[in-house]
């Protein structure tokens, strides 16, 4: 496996495609937070956001090399 997705002629790195999906999933992930209000909760919220975006980055890579 070499890493780059081929769109038609354009080769796009994986981790690319994985991090535009994980930013998506985090943005789910942080409304629906938002809206059960456990932001309150948290003592810095941009750090837990940067958090829950490596998490998801991390899950989908590794789902992404395990198919």
């Amino acid at each position: 496996m070499s890493g780059d997705l081929d769109l038609y002629g354009l080769f796009v790195p994986e981790l690319l495609v994985a991090a535009v999906l994980a930013l998506a999933v985090q943005g789910l992930l942080r409304r629906l937070l938002s809206r059960a209000g456990l932001y309150r909760l948290l003592w810095h919220p941009p750090l837990a956001d940067v958090a829950l975006f490596v998490i998801c980055l991390g899950g989908l890579t590794f789902l992404m090399h395990r198919i």
